[in-house]
Parts: structure tokens; C-alpha cells; sequence
């Protein structure tokens, strides 16, 4: 008897699951939640389970049951969730705005260097992350001539790159390739 109330009760799960998991995300806004939710319903709803007339039309009491569950824990929420520290917490640094511009423009100083089909295919490839094969029918070539033109604009890139890092660090000691 007990095996068949439990075959019961693992047939009502494999049913009634994807429908109270949806209803929980409503709840909750939070599929890891959401999860928790259920699996707490069916735990109450399984401590009940001899005592359920008319199993067939449990839905209405697994969201009633849903509900009292999310409202409880927003009520401990409220209080269990604020950690107490000594001092706050110091902000992040904020990263200076110009690093990135001077990256930027040193970047676009180099690939005005190279030839406009290499300037292409760097820009498909790595701005637009375009495949081989995306970028060869955008440029009406083969994908060999991408791969081979991909090579040679990275190389060049690299060198003029290497010599405005060797130029930089010249003038002033410290400074990086990018960190301008």
C-alpha cells in the first residue's frame, strides 16, 4: 500500500513539476528559487499526501501552499539578510577613462597601417566575429585567402603594435604597450 501511495505521489510530480515551477518563477522572478519552491511545495504537499481527497485537483493547493511559502521567506528575508560589517565596505576603484581611449586610438592608428582587404578581414573576424567561411562570402573570396590575409594583417598589427610599445617606452619609462 505504501508503494502504490508513493507510485501515486511520483506520478503527480512528473506532472504537475513544469506547471509549478512556471507558477513559481512568476513568484519568485529567480529560476534557482523557483526551484527551491517547488521542490518545498512537494515536500509539504508529500507530508500531506494520505490525507488529500480528490488528488486530482491538487493544483490549487500546491500554489496556495507556493504562496504562504514565498511570503514567509520574504518576511525573514527582511531581517536575515542584512550583514553586519564593522566599517562599509570600500567602493571599487573606478578605471581611468582615458586608458581605454588611448587604447583605442592606438589600435585604430595600427589598423589604418594595413592594406583595406586586411583591414576587412580584422574587422569581420574579430570586431564582427564572423566564421572563415561568413567573412569569405562578405568579401567574395575563397576562405584560404581569408585565413592567408587574416596571417599577414596580425602580423603586421604585431609589429606596429611592438614598435609603438618600443617608441613608448623610450619617452617615458613604465608605460606599457596599452596602458597610455
Amino acid at each position: 500500500m505504501a508503494e502504490a501511495r508513493e507510485d501515486e505521489f511520483s506520478r503527480y510530480v512528473k506532472e504537475a513539476r513544469p506547471a509549478l515551477r512556471r507558477t513559481a518563477f512568476l513568484l519568485s522572478s529567480d529560476w534557482y528559487e523557483a526551484d527551491d519552491l517547488v521542490q518545498r511545495t512537494l515536500i509539504a504537499i508529500h507530508g500531506r499526501w494520505d490525507s488529500l481527497e480528490h488528488r486530482d485537483k491538487i493544483a490549487g493547493y500546491a500554489r496556495t501552499i507556493m504562496i504562504r511559502l514565498i511570503i514567509s521567506d520574504r518576511r525573514s528575508h527582511r531581517w536575515s539578510r542584512e550583514v553586519l560589517h564593522e566599517l562599509p565596505p570600500e567602493p571599487d576603484p573606478t578605471p581611468d577613462p582615458y586608458t581605454l581611449l588611448g587604447d583605442r586610438l592606438l589600435l585604430m592608428r595600427a589598423l589604418s597601417n594595413l592594406a583595406p582587404r586586411q583591414r576587412a578581414v580584422v574587422v569581420l573576424r574579430y570586431w564582427e566575429d564572423c566564421s572563415v567561411e561568413e567573412t569569405a562570402r562578405a568579401m567574395d573570396s575563397m576562405c584560404s585567402t581569408v585565413r592567408s590575409q587574416t596571417v599577414r594583417a596580425l602580423a603586421t598589427l604585431r609589429s606596429t603594435l611592438q614598435a609603438e610599445a618600443k617608441g613608448n617606452s623610450e619617452d617615458a619609462p613604465g608605460v606599457t604597450m596599452l596602458g597610455r
